[in-house]
């Protein structure tokens, strides 16, 4: 089974990130890298995000 992919309006919503402070934290390594699916199109894997929105919330428990 293909893994389930997410574009960024959708992680946006997800995490409550803004686009440009999920870019800063890519550079950073704080935050998954996207796929790239073509030249100017990228997603992110869900199972990614959701494991990083997990480890987020153990932190601030």
């Amino acid at each position: 089974m293909a893994e389930k992919l997410i574009r960024r309006p959708e992680v946006e919503a997800r995490t409550g990130l803004s686009r440009s402070t999920i870019y800063d934290w890519m550079k950073r390594g704080e935050f998954p890298q996207p796929v790239k699916l073509g030249a100017r199109l990228v997603a992110w894997r869900e199972s990614d995000v959701t494991a990083w929105l997990e480890a987020r919330e153990t932190k601030v428990a």
